[in-house]
């Protein structure tokens, strides 16, 4: 069994801004993790954080697409969960941008409300960033 997860988040920025927002390591450390992150097809990364009693902390991942400004795919590895995420940037009009995020290939209802829950908390500290 494969689960997906759905989220659109909006806000008040350009395209441009946003799209630097997911795809530039110093900006995504300041909502996402700590990361060595390029743009580039191919290219292998880690998200890193501190590491709990449940989890190393690592994100091992994979670039599949860079269509900038709008789209950006990567594998999402940690422990036995390999997913996809997909993020989709629509320019909405009046100072409006959707971020879309689909995250594919996630195996229990734990995982994916587990993911929800993250990437909500992480869509929050975004718009902080992208207030700036």
């Amino acid at each position: 069994m494969s689960l997906t997860l759905n989220l659109d988040f909006q806000y008040t920025t350009t395209v441009e801004k946003l799209w630097t927002a997911i795809t530039d390591p110093s900006k995504l450390a300041k909502w996402v993790m700590e990361n060595n992150f390029k743009p580039e097809v191919g290219y292998q990364f880690q998200f890193r954080q501190k590491p709990t009693e449940y989890w190393d902390g690592i994100v091992e991942g994979e670039v599949l697409i860079v269509d900038e400004p709008n789209k950006l795919s990567y594998t999402w590895g940690t422990g036995a969960e390999k997913h996809t995420v997909v993020w989709t940037l629509q320019d909405l009009g009046d100072g409006k941008v959707n971020l879309h995020l689909e995250q594919t290939g996630i195996s229990n209802p734990q995982a994916l409300n587990g993911a929800k829950y993250g990437w909500t908390s992480m869509g929050g500290e975004l718009e902080k960033l992208l207030a700036q």
